[in-house]
């Protein structure tokens, strides 16, 4: 009878090639550059800082992903480069997520009626109507420019600080509604 080392048996080698794959992805840095042009584009040096699934009433509503330039800091995120990827995973008009961003922008800091009426009409014109599949990327650059992209290609450019502050804060601020996505973005992010 002929006797097999133990690390030859099947469950053995799929434990060992698991455990393989587990290393070689714990090991790699974060991606090197970002998978999208238009973040290479406007960051060259961005890697991903973190990922997260948003969920709502069980719904699964997109995946998304932050990346970031070198020296980002998550305590001051307007002081540096970075993009927010939303992949949706269902249909949404651009009415609902513009009043949905304002309502989670007043969680982040006040502002008055006259700026949430230019805000959403902004963000109306900023962010169109998405199906399930498509990608909008918000890049923010220092000093409050803040560009939005629909699978790659630009619908604009604001201008506005307080703007980049709190919207991006819906993310990326303490107060936002989602604390356990903002962890999950801020992964690799320096406190």
């Amino acid at each position: 009878m002929r006797m097999r080392a133990p690390f030859h048996t099947p469950a053995t080698a799929r434990a060992l090639t698991l455990a393989i794959a587990m290393a070689l992805a714990v090991s790699a840095p974060a991606a090197a550059s970002p998978g999208h042009p238009e973040i290479r584009s406007a960051l060259p040096d961005a890697t991903l800082s973190g990922q997260a699934r948003l969920r709502v009433w069980g719904f699964e509503v997109y995946d998304a992903a932050l990346w970031v330039a070198p020296g980002f800091q998550a305590g001051d995120y307007t002081r540096h480069g970075f993009a927010l990827t939303l992949h949706y995973l269902r249909d949404l008009d651009s009415p609902a997520i513009a009043r949905r961003s304002i309502e989670e922008m007043r969680r982040v800091g006040s502002f008055d009626e006259a700026q949430a009426t230019r805000w959403l009409a902004q963000l109306q014109t900023l962010i169109p109507d998405v199906k399930k599949g498509d990608r909008i990327t918000g890049v923010s650059l220092p000093g409050g420019q803040v560009s939005f992209l629909l699978n790659g290609q630009a619908t604009g450019t604001l201008r506005d600080p307080a703007f980049a502050r709190l919207f991006f804060g819906i993310w990326l601020s303490p107060q936002t509604s989602e604390p356990r996505l903002r962890a999950s973005l801020l992964t690799q992010a320096t406190p």
